[in-house]
């Protein structure tokens, strides 16, 4: 039996924090890979490293350069701290980094946070740099999740991760996993919620007391990515490109509304989504593993029950919270056991492949 303890490092688009999970793996007599989630904690950005990451698409090459740097740094003290306060010897850290740019199209996906850096602070391996291998062999190098999707969470019939983007992954007709971006999710959301001085809608009781408004609506559902075919995926640059300018044309709006539009975009693009794979499922209220920062938004996650028709799973609060730490904890296990992480049916590469950059401390 194969056995890996593991702490894994998830930093989301919609920069709320670097999650950490420390975790247990072990494989069984039969390949099966089981999980026990341990120790967890959100460690906030300082004020000055929020902004400079909030800035990172804009800022110059000197100064990106240096941010990679500083960002490892950053990780690798979290990790060293986690480490100390809870008095854990794990095998390495996996960990995802903070991404500035994704342009697949360009073949290029670049997520920060210096790996030499990480391994000299922490004192540990660290396993990162997880998406340019995929990008590099013409996939969108996201999302990454399905293979934990596949391996851990199979029991469910569809995979819906609320973070700064919404993405779901499922298994199709012909067994395979696929999976994709469906739609900005807290970035957006939270966007707005800045305008309450608030770093997000708390049970989204602002949208609850806003009113649609329809034109937002319609603009938003007529986005060119919505009748795309899969693979795809969405990245920073498109959400401020062709998301936001819509969203400006309607900035005398009570931020109530505008709140309230987006929650229904969202679960609209969600239900469509669910609507046109449950043919494929072939069930008649498939059940739904909810996760990320938007499971705990109860009005958004009401009106995805209401216009989907899924049967939506309760989840511990552990796995809500930190299941994308999970994965990515997962993905340097299967790394370091040379096998494929990313899964050419949802990503689209010529080949399934081995993603991820090894730094020893």
């Amino acid at each position: 039996m194969k056995k890996y303890t593991v702490i894994g490092v998830m930093s989301g688009t919609s920069l709320d924090g670097l999650d950490m999970l420390h975790v247990c793996f072990e494989q069984d007599a039969e390949g099966k890979w089981r999980y026990e989630p341990m120790e967890a904690c959100t460690t906030a950005y300082p004020p000055e490293l929020y902004a400079r990451l909030a800035a990172s698409m804009q800022a110059a090459g000197m100064e990106l350069a240096r941010l990679h740097f500083d960002y490892g740094h950053f990780v690798g003290k979290a990790l060293f701290d986690f480490v100390k306060k809870y008095n854990l010897k794990p095998d390495f850290a996996a960990v995802h980094g903070h991404t500035v740019f994704h342009r697949p199209d360009w073949q290029m996906s670049l997520q920060i946070g210096n790996g030499a850096a990480m391994a000299a602070e922490s004192g540990l391996m660290i396993v990162n740099d997880f998406r340019t291998s995929d990008v590099a062999l013409g996939g969108q190098g996201a999302p990454l999740v399905p293979i934990g999707d596949e391996l851990l969470f199979g029991n469910y019939d569809f995979c819906l991760n609320l973070g700064g983007i919404a993405n779901i992954s499922y298994r199709n007709a012909e067994g395979r996993r696929t999976a994709y971006d469906i739609s900005p999710c807290n970035m957006a959301l939270n966007h707005y919620a800045a305008k309450f001085q608030a770093a997000y809608d708390r049970d989204g009781l602002w949208a609850r007391q806003g009113q649609l408004i329809p034109a937002l609506k319609a603009k938003l559902d007529a986005l060119d990515f919505y009748t795309q075919q899969p693979p795809k995926s969405l990245g920073r640059e498109w959400f401020e490109e062709k998301f936001l300018p819509l969203l400006a044309e309607f900035e005398t709006e009570p931020t109530e509304n505008i709140l309230h539009t987006l929650v229904e975009h969202i679960a609209g693009q969600i239900a469509a989504v669910c609507r046109a794979s449950e043919r494929e499922i072939r069930r008649e209220k498939p059940s739904m593993l909810l996760t990320g920062g938007g499971a705990l938004n109860l009005y958004l996650r009401e009106r995805i029950a209401a216009l989907s028709g899924v049967e939506l799973a309760a989840a511990d609060k552990k796995i809500i919270d930190y299941k994308e730490a999970l994965i990515f904890a997962f993905l340097g296990v299967l790394r370091l056991e040379r096998q494929p992480n990313c899964l050419r049916s949802v990503t689209g590469a010529i080949r399934d492949n081995i993603g991820g950059a090894v730094y020893l401390p």
